[in-house]
């Protein structure tokens, strides 16, 4: 790509330039180290939009020119300055930034752009003068050796440093043997966070201007905005404010091995803590602290340490906190920093009675149980496991949708009897209860984040078991769109919500995304002013403006079926249902569907067809649910492949010769995570949702009111244009989104080929 004959206008190469295709492969990944290594948050972000606007229009380009550019970077000013210039010579004095630029450079096509490598404008091999020179740093007054580079009639831009953040735009012109020299404003050469997490690819204007203006209107920093919002993950958030700040983001577990107690008994703990610090380590006169605080002041840490240098980490708010329980875990003598045991003396079985918990041990469980629960979250876990077999106790944190072991915490029986007695106490379940399972529920703020937690004890032979669900309270609505289905499922999804009356069901297992599938077209039905929508839901998982939205309350009589009896009288034209549990919820949505009413719910079914069946099990006539059920969509959620490690993979031949029977088809490609730091090593990270998607039409129709045998109904549904999941699941795995081996997961082995195969 070299200047075109064609004008160009400066703001529409700016607009269509991607700027994330020169941002380095450390940067994309997270090795934020390289910002400090750089010498600064300048060397290792782009510089913004705006700025480089305003550098390349004060350079007032005429076509044909020569541009000298001091301060390479990644490659991105260089490549605008060759669109509007016969030449560029760009310099950088750091090898390994020259050679990233020339390769970024090459792979855009530009061709009339070359990089030295060298800060020295008198270079052998930088020949003849310039018409314009923009020098891209900051490093004090511009040099005689570049004013002699330019031609009469010359411009030189520089920037020169104002403040922390703002530069100074100065222009310097040759008339003859006279230099003439203006300031043309102040700019910034840090982007803003939004910038940045464009940039990244992680979030785009639309959303920028909305957390934009929730900053401004809550009069908070854009970085409590997007996590109130839950526009993004903290690590996503804190990731580019390290970028941002030129800072180093640190995790937990590579923190907990730093740790000292020489640190820690540096300076007090009120002071740190006031101060938003985390003591680390004093290395080679170097005090190492974390903070969640990007902008916090190292000056009274230096006087209070009486050192002279202090190297500040960011971590992430949950972070933060899980650093300082560990440090209180540690205090209670226990446990190490990563969990493990530490030896003590031997401790009386005071657990005989299981009601009584002595002060020091409900210290300790408390503490364990808080040390847990901010991992899980640190972790994204959606749920929490306690588990003892031969009175060894395991705790498992189910990540992604799968079980991982959580080898860093040895918990001992005893300790394990005192966090099923906290757990059970602030869930409010009777403590003294060890024979017959238990449901309930708290709520707990952590890591500056409110989340619900459904609790539920099973008695076993070895002990009580525990399974917690972390449901947050601040989790963004998912846009249809972003679900992951196809977009011709997209649509139709849509459509159904434009239709006057019927019944309309997302099945599928537990936990596998039915209500956010829902709340994905409520947040369209919001939108309209013209229809009114009532919900009934346990627990309210999301607020919804313009949504009037119920909680059931069982105890005081008030379930599903009769929310929906009285909804009928509050003149709604949509009505949600959380879930269709039993017949008598069941009857009553036929029948809101057969006034008049759009009904959406959920149901456990495994697939589209078997959600029929499960209708005529619940006593359903089968003529009323042929009149009235006008689509089924059955999920299932799938990792998705880390796309900061994904490459192209070999598929499993035996898993091949299942699905494709046929042998595979010509040009399939399967893709698979490699493992990074992003994914810890797992190659997946987050998940999303694979579709199954039945429109009822007449042909369906009449094979559900002759009540036909399963695989009888289901020939009849795919005949009449069922969507099966495999076509899903195939799609997003061509497309490098979910592993090829994922369908084991997804698919019973008689789903795994084609519909129709023998």
């Amino acid at each position: 790509m070299t200047a075109s004959n064609t004008p160009l206008r400066l703001d529409d190469v700016l607009d269509q330039l991607p700027r994330d295709a020169f941002l380095d492969s450390a940067v994309l990944h997270g090795d934020l180290a390289y910002a400090r290594k750089e010498g600064g948050p300048t060397r290792s972000i782009l510089t913004p939009k705006a700025t480089v606007k305003a550098m390349i229009e004060a350079l007032e380009l005429k076509p044909g020119e020569r541009v000298l550019h001091v301060g390479t970077g990644f490659g991105y000013t260089p490549m605008v300055l060759g669109l509007f210039s016969a030449e560029v010579i760009t310099l950088e004095k750091l090898h390994h930034r020259a050679e990233s630029a020339r390769e970024k450079l090459d792979r855009m096509g530009s061709e009339n752009v070359v990089v030295v490598e060298t800060d020295d404008p008198d270079h052998e091999a930088i020949q003849g003068s310039f018409h314009a020179i923009l020098v891209e740093t900051t490093a004090g007054e511009v040099s005689h050796g570049l004013l002699r580079r330019l031609k009469d009639g010359g411009r030189l831009v520089a920037l020169r440093s104002a403040s922390a953040t703002v530069q100074k735009l100065i222009r310097y012109r040759r008339l003859g043997k006279r230099m003439e020299r203006e300031e043309l404003g102040e700019h910034y050469l840090v982007p803003s966070l939004e910038e940045i997490l464009i940039d990244l690819g992680v979030t785009d204007e639309e959303r920028a201007h909305r957390v934009q203006a929730m900053s401004k209107s809550k009069r908070i920093s854009i970085a409590d905005a997007l996590l109130q919002m839950g526009e993004l993950d903290e690590v996503e958030i804190y990731r580019a404010l390290a970028l941002q700040r030129g800072l180093k983001l640190a995790g937990t577990e590579e923190l907990l091995g730093r740790i000292t107690e020489e640190a820690l008994d540096r300076i007090p703990r009120p002071f740190m803590k006031h101060n938003r610090f985390v003591p680390i380590a004093d290395e080679d006169a170097v005090f190492v602290v974390a903070t969640s605080n990007p902008d916090a002041d190292v000056e009274p840490l230096r006087g209070a340490a009486n050192v002279d240098s202090v190297d500040m980490v960011l971590v992430t708010p949950t972070d933060y906190s899980r650093l300082w329980r560990a440090i209180e875990l540690k205090q209670y003598g226990r446990h190490g920093w990563n969990g493990e045991v530490v030896e003590t003396e031997e401790v009386p079985d005071r657990y005989s009675d299981p009601t009584h918990v002595e002060p020091l041990e409900s210290h300790r469980a408390v503490a364990i149980f808080d040390g847990i629960l901010m991992d899980a979250v640190g972790e994204r876990a959606s749920d929490i496991h306690f588990e003892i077999y031969d009175g060894v106790v395991r705790v498992r944190f189910r990540i992604d949708g799968q079980c991982v072991d959580m080898d860093r915490y040895r918990i001992s029986e005893m300790e394990l009897r005192g966090i099923v007695n906290v757990i059970k106490i602030e869930s409010r379940l009777d403590i003294a209860e060890r024979r017959l399972p238990q449901g309930g529920r708290m709520e707990r703020k952590v890591g500056g984040r409110h989340f619900d937690l459904r609790v539920q004890t099973q008695p076993c032979h070895e002990g009580e078991f525990v399974v917690i669900r972390l449901l947050p309270r601040d989790n963004r609505l998912i846009t249809i769109r972003e679900l992951g289905f196809p977009e011709p499922l997209a649509r139709e999804y849509e459509r159904l919500l434009e239709t006057p009356s019927g019944l309309v069901l997302v099945v599928g297992p537990t936990g596998s995304g039915k209500s956010t599938t829902l709340y994905g077209g409520l947040q369209v039905l919001a939108d309209e002013t013209s229809r009114k929508v009532i919900t009934v839901e346990d627990p309210v998982e999301y607020s919804i403006n313009r949504i009037q939205q119920t909680q059931v309350k069982p105890q005081i009589g008030f379930g599903f079926a009769d929310a929906m009896r009285s909804f009928v009288r509050q003149d709604p034209d949509v009505i949600l249902v959380g879930e269709i549990r039993d017949g008598e919820t069941a009857l009553e949505a036929i029948r809101a569907s057969q006034t008049g009413h759009v009904v959406l719910s959920t149901l456990h079914s495994n697939d589209t067809v078997d959600a029929v069946q499960r209708l005529f099990d619940l006593g359903m006539h089968a003529n009323s649910v042929a009149s009235e059920l006008i689509a089924v969509m059955a999920q299932r959620l799938a990792r998705r492949i880390c796309t900061h490690c994904r490459q192209e993979a070999t598929p499993d031949p035996e898993l091949v010769k299942e699905v494709f029977p046929g042998g595979l088809p010509e040009g399939f490609k399967c893709y698979r995570g490699k493992g990074c730091a992003r994914c810890e090593h797992r190659g997946t990270r987050g998940r999303i949702a694979v579709v199954e998607f039945l429109k009822v039409n007449a042909r369906i129709r009449k094979a559900i009111a002759r009540q036909l045998q399963v695989d009888e109904l289901r020939d009849e549904c795919v005949a009449g244009g069922l969507w099966p999941m495999r076509r899903t699941a195939l799609d997003l795995i061509g497309d490098g989104v979910i592993p090829f081996e994922e369908l084991k997961r997804l698919l019973s082995s008689e789903r795994l080929a084609p519909e129709g195969t023998e």
